[in-house]
């Protein structure tokens, strides 16, 4: 419910945000941006500036109540980190029923209202179109349309359509009230072991950049207005090349590297992102290690707090001068339940949480990701360490958004619109048929593709109500004409720190256990496999004895068995090598993009 509108004494409607009677220039919305930014920020204590350097997680009550208190990662009560710390970002997390994601949306922005300038919410989220459930990276679709996964998308090779996915996606973001999105992932999938390539556009950096820059049009328009979602292009100046794989996320995955010299790849995709007005830019966790850009070696520290490449490289070379967020949790542990992830201090593990947050202000980052703890940079004003004037230079980037996005002139959704807007028909029928489309089919023996209608099948993995649509479900490969089993991409688990269990990482070999099972069903009746390709799997061992081989990247079972029947032709492309053995993978630099001879290349991908 949208609270009314005050009126001026010459007849403009507008918000009386700091409820003095009066139509002060920040609440005008005749006045430019710059005009707004500057007024508000001359009116703004010391602690509500702060309060906007700070992005952390929040989580919403699923009764469309805001939650006040502690949740699952969430720190503290709702009105304490808006009432209290001033905070007026947040990166939601779990949202279910639309209209309670609305109903949530409104009580957060009536909250805001209350403080001193009424300054309102940004609500951020990670990507939450697609499939995986990981809540350091993205969350599966739920109520919203489900699509494949950026490399899905990419499989797709066509710029028109992830467009159009984004705008679809906008729609439904900004139906709940979430204006900012954490994405879109312009990282190069070239190290085939790291764990986040499913939220990329694959390992070739003109691909990446024309996807990229389309799927940011999609979300914010041909610029940043009233209609948009802000992105925030990552991870600069390029992750993916991790060492041996490992993600930043943990300290073992500290390190990344260029050892075939392709930095300037990695970089490819930011100045063009730039170009087309992304509203906000985030670095990486991964400290560089033997990195020279232009003849200068590059400090051996996370990128976020390093002040060659956000100031030197990005704001003074590449000339962005927009609102730059860390990545979360730089400055201080995080503890869930009985586990801990220390913070992604890379290379400055020495510093306290003092010294980590004024190198970020050094190295020229205006907003904290993940982080709540505006006592330490009231400290650092302080003690001298930091000067107001520096805060002021951030709290002017970020307000800037704010402005540009409307949500000074109106910040409410309508629950009913939110209702029939989120998961709405045509949309899901998109995201399904984009599903279907992106498989990619990698071998077809004997074209074995596609699979006609009406065959006995055994599966695994696929669910019984997706096979009886196009055949006959029975339960022994001795009795059925085709089997068709589904796989992850092969990782070791791991559950140690907090977040490790959801990061597929490690080998890309399939168990031998599995291969000679596979080979057994093989055996006595034909075999069709689908890899989930959340990153690049080892498939050799598959293609003696599997009669077809296709990849996906986020794909209902449904979709899939309509790819493979050829009920929705499959078109997808590989958007990155596939290697032979894990041998060529441990020799092959983490930062080049493909190999001199993979098992299948990119762009590969058969037509049936």
């Amino acid at each position: 419910m949208r609270p009314e509108l005050s009126t001026s004494e010459d007849g403009v409607a507008y918000r009386d945000l700091n409820g003095n009677g009066r139509m002060d220039p920040y609440e005008d919305p005749r006045l430019t941006v710059d005009e707004r930014v500057e007024d508000l920020l001359g009116r703004l204590s010391l602690e509500e500036k702060v309060g906007l350097m700070f992005q952390t997680v929040i989580e919403a009550g699923s009764d469309g109540t805001v939650l006040e208190h502690p949740g699952t990662i969430s720190k503290s009560p709702t009105s304490t980190v808006v009432l209290d710390k001033h905070l007026n970002h947040f990166n939601v997390h779990a949202l279910d029923d639309p209209r309670m994601a609305a109903r949530w949306s409104n009580a957060l922005q009536s909250l805001a209202e209350r403080t001193p300038h009424g300054i309102p919410v940004t609500v951020s989220t990670d990507p939450r179109h697609a499939f995986i459930e990981n809540v350091g990276v993205s969350f599966s679709a739920g109520a919203f349309s489900q699509w494949p996964e950026p490399l899905g998308l990419a499989a797709l090779r066509d710029a028109d359509a992830v467009r159009r996915f984004a705008d679809i996606a906008r729609q439904e973001y900004a139906a709940v009230g979430i204006r900012a999105a954490l994405h879109p992932t312009l990282d190069l999938a070239t190290e085939p072991r790291w764990a986040r390539q499913a939220g990329t556009f694959g390992q070739d950096p003109d691909l990446v950049t024309e996807l990229g820059v389309a799927y940011l049009k999609g979300f914010q328009g041909d610029s940043l207005g009233a209609g948009s979602v802000a992105c925030t292009s990552k991870h600069f100046p390029g992750g993916g090349p991790q060492k041996d794989g490992e993600d930043a996320h943990f300290p073992y995955g500290r390190e990344q590297v260029y050892p075939g010299g392709r930095f300037a790849d990695h970089l490819k995709p930011f100045p063009p992102i730039i170009a087309a007005g992304t509203a906000g830019i985030m670095p990486y966790y991964g400290m560089p290690v033997d990195l020279v850009v232009d003849g200068v070696e590059i400090e051996p520290i996370g990128f976020g707090y390093n002040k060659q490449v956000v100031t030197g490289l990005l704001r003074e070379k590449l000339g962005y001068d927009g609102v730059v967020v860390t990545d979360w949790e730089l400055v201080n542990d995080n503890h869930v339940g009985d586990q801990v992830l220390p913070a992604r201090a890379w290379g400055v593990e020495h510093l306290d949480p003092h010294g980590r947050m004024g190198l970020i202000l050094e190295a020229g980052a205006d907003q904290f990701g993940g982080e709540e703890c505006v006592d330490i940079l009231l400290d650092l004003v302080a003690q001298g360490r930091v000067t107001e004037a520096r805060v002021d230079e951030s709290a002017r980037r970020i307000l800037a958004v704010k402005f540009r996005l409307g949500l000074f002139d109106d910040p409410y959704v309508d629950e009913d619109a939110a209702a029939t807007t989120v998961g709405r028909g045509d949309f899901r029928e998109e995201g399904y048929a984009a599903q279907a489309r992106s498989v990619t089919v990698l071998h077809n023996e004997d074209d074995r593709l596609p699979l006609e209608q009406g065959l006995r099948i055994y599966a695994e993995r696929v669910s019984p109500e997706a096979v009886v649509r196009h055949g006959k479900l029975v339960d022994r490969p001795e009795d059925a004409d085709v089997a068709v089993v589904r796989l992850t991409a092969p990782f070791d688990p791991r559950s140690d720190l907090f977040l490790e269990s959801w990061f597929h990482q490690g080998s890309l070999d399939f168990p031998p256990g599995l291969i000679a099972r596979l080979e057994r069903i093989a055996a006595v009746c034909p075999l069709v496999v689908d890899v989930v390709l959340d990153r690049p799997a080892v498939v050799t061992p598959l293609l003696r004895f599997a009669s077809a081989v296709v990849g996906s990247y986020g794909s209902s079972d449904d979709a899939l068995l309509d790819a493979v029947t050829g009920t929705i032709a499959p078109e997808g492309r590989l958007p990155f090598d596939l290697p032979r053995s894990m041998d060529q993978v441990r020799a092959h630099g983490e930062d080049v993009p493909g190999y001199d001879d993979p098992l299948f290349a990119f762009g590969h991908g058969l037509t049936i």
